[in-house]
């Protein structure tokens, strides 16, 4: 099995809540039918939010803040996303070719996270868990310590801080590195937050804001003379907003009743996942008495990236695979060894830790890897979706950029190259080819 592999599966369970580097948990939201369940009237808002995950949770509170009556539709707000994420704030070690507009929103987004962790903590008295511990990026090859190599040249291009290291310099870091190690990039700037922590406290937040949570599915956007007016929930609630802002991870694209020509291209993206513990600080270690690993590890083993995100709780994160499998959510006995066997060529000491969980979800990927925000051709329907890799990163300018274009109408600057529009069939036949 590889771990980037590509199949078609029948329709399954399927995912709210936006993550981006990281896959999401299984839960349908707004695709059961609704046509023969009687509609009721029910409340109406000045914003509507379709999806309780990150994303869509941010939105909420930011909207709640600037004075709009808000309400929020899914069946579990907090959870999609932050249920399986790494939390990797990594917007220079995620950084790809070809990818330098997003990273310019990944930065923007990068810059606001401790002010950002520090209202949310005040708003709601929640530790999230945000460390700024920093990522070590290794090679274990000289292929991969020549792609290192490209990537810290283009880091440099870029006006990014990262610091090149040699083998022994990453084993000084992190002693349970594997003696192979050839060579790493030290990202100093790249840090980490909980995302089940993070979730649960934008709950809170938006509680204590006065968002209103209707624990229910979306079954049907509303369009009412050429504008989208609310959704009819599948118990057959007839909910009414000025605007909707359409956040459902990779089901944003399948909600019944929005026009083919402003619904999203998203798709489900399946990422498996571990979780282990770490010994105690202070315990008996084969490297020592050191911590089991201090900082984020990542690494691309044999073509498939592994990282591994110690947390201050004892829990390691170690994933992900990256499958085109479409609603498929099934944690697989050989994705769970790749996993593994990866990470023990990184940290040998891997092995001899428990294995306390295993996960698999779906990111929602977009065509271009990049989210798609703010208001599309249909009046009164936004957009906060598409995040890929990136949700979790990309929580407080999404926010921030969707609160404004419900007050104005318009994206902020920085996340102006990522309105929905640029998928329509005009800006599309525009591209050069």
């Amino acid at each position: 099995m590889s771990r980037t592999s590509q199949a078609s599966s029948p329709d399954g369970p399927i995912t709210t809540g936006p993550v981006a580097d990281e896959p999401v948990t299984t839960r349908p939201v707004a695709d059961a039918p609704v046509a023969d369940v009687p509609l009721t009237a029910g409340p109406v808002a000045d914003v509507l939010v379709v999806g309780g995950g990150i994303i869509g949770l941010v939105t909420a509170w930011r909207a709640a803040q600037r004075g709009f009556t808000t309400a929020v539709v899914d069946p579990g707000p907090g959870g999609g996303a932050a249920q399986v994420a790494a939390g990797m704030l990594a917007a220079v070690t995620e950084l790809h070719h070809g990818e330098q507009t997003l990273l310019g929103l990944n930065l923007a987004s990068a810059r606001r996270y401790p002010d950002f962790v520090a209202e949310l903590t005040e708003a709601t008295g929640r530790d999230l868990g945000y460390r700024r511990c920093g990522t070590l990026t290794v090679a274990l090859d000289a292929d991969d310590r020549a792609h290192l190599r490209e990537l810290h040249a283009l880091q440099q291009r870029s006006g990014l801080a990262s610091e090149w290291l040699s083998g022994r310099e990453c084993r000084r870091l992190e002693p349970m590195l594997a003696p192979g190690v050839r060579g790493g990039l030290r990202v100093d700037g790249d840090h980490q937050i909980d995302p089940r922590r993070l979730a649960g406290a934008l709950v809170t937040a938006c509680e204590r804001a006065g968002v209103v949570f209707h624990r229910t599915r979306a079954g049907r956007l509303t369009v009412t003379a050429g504008r989208a007016t609310g959704v009819v929930t599948t118990d057959g609630t007839g909910l009414s907003a000025g605007q909707v802002v359409l956040a459902a991870g990779s089901l944003s694209g399948r909600l019944a009743g929005v026009p083919e020509d402003v619904r999203p291209p998203v798709r489900p993206v399946k990422g498996q996942v571990l979780r282990l513990t770490m010994p105690r600080p202070g315990a008996a270690l084969p490297g020592g008495t050191a911590p089991f690993l201090s900082r984020t590890v990542r690494a691309v083993v044999r073509g498939s990236h592994v990282y591994l995100v110690p947390r201050e709780s004892g829990e390691l994160v170690v994933g992900a695979t990256s499958e085109e499998l479409g609603w498929d959510t099934t944690v697989t006995a050989g994705g769970v060894y790749e996993l593994l066997r990866d990470a023990h060529e990184l940290v040998p000491g891997i092995t001899e830790l428990p294995l306390t969980e295993t996960q698999a979800g779906l990111r929602p990927g977009s065509p271009d890897n990049a989210p798609l925000l703010g208001p599309t051709a249909l009046p009164g329907l936004l957009l906060a979706t598409g995040h890929h890799r990136n949700g979790v990163l990309l929580t407080p300018v999404t926010g921030d950029a969707l609160a404004h274009a419900l007050a104005t109408g318009e994206l902020t600057d920085e996340a102006r190259p990522f309105t929905p529009g640029r998928f329509s069939a005009a800006a599309l036949t525009e591209q050069p080819v």
